[in-house]
């Protein structure tokens, strides 16, 4: 009986874009586990439960593979574009607030923990020169800022305009907000929303800042 299920059992075809989506998580989970250069393609298809030659289809080779994952998975996801589309307080085009987006961030963050653990993993490693992702870290806060300093927000008078006096709080608070997702992520007695309101004061203080939160 048993044997006629086995030999009748029809194997589940899957698209190559559910595919690509299994490589791709499998991936993000693996990394956050060991750092990417504690994996290797093998494990990744191990995984997902394909073969090496069957991931790599999907990916091409390691080094894209991380690109991929990267890129896809963690930096396209909480721009200020999705707070925008939000409709949360400070979103508004023409009231566009960046403390409010941060905030938005840091909850955003806290939701998907594995995501930051794997960046955490990769910022550690990428200080090896030979990094695939050396260059993108080290370049890193200049490149948030060069996509902040393009948008609309609105802040105190004296900091305008945001081209010419933002940057240094800009890479304060990014600076900030990775010290503190590395404390969430050792410890589980911290909450990173929590964590984070306890320092927006000092980041954005009173009297400067208030109204523009």
């Amino acid at each position: 009986m048993n044997m006629a299920i086995k030999s009748t059992a029809k194997r589940v075809r899957k698209s190559p874009e559910e595919r690509r989506a299994e490589v791709l998580d499998a991936a993000v989970r693996l990394i956050s586990e060991r750092g990417f250069n504690g994996i290797s393609i093998q494990d990744v298809a191990d995984r997902v439960g394909i073969s090496k030659q069957g991931v790599l289809r999907y990916v091409g080779n390691k080094d894209n593979l991380l690109s991929m994952v990267y890129r896809e998975y963690y930096n396209r996801m909480g721009s200020p574009e999705d707070f925008m589309a939000s409709g949360l307080p400070g979103s508004a085009r023409d009231r566009l607030l960046f403390p409010a987006y941060l905030r938005y961030l840091v909850q955003y963050n806290a939701q998907r923990r594995m995501l930051v653990q794997m960046f955490t993993m990769l910022q550690t490693e990428s200080f090896n020169p030979s990094h695939p992702l050396h260059d993108e870290f080290a370049q890193r806060y200049e490149g948030i800022w060069q996509g902040y300093s393009l948008l609309p927000w609105l802040i105190p008078e004296p900091l305008r305009p945001w081209q010419a006096h933002m940057k240094p709080v800009v890479r304060r608070a990014m600076e900030v907000m990775d010290g503190v997702q590395l404390q969430w992520l050792s410890n589980t007695e911290v909450d990173l929303v929590e964590e984070w309101m306890s320092l927006e004061p000092m980041l954005f203080p009173s009297p400067q800042w208030d109204g523009y939160r």
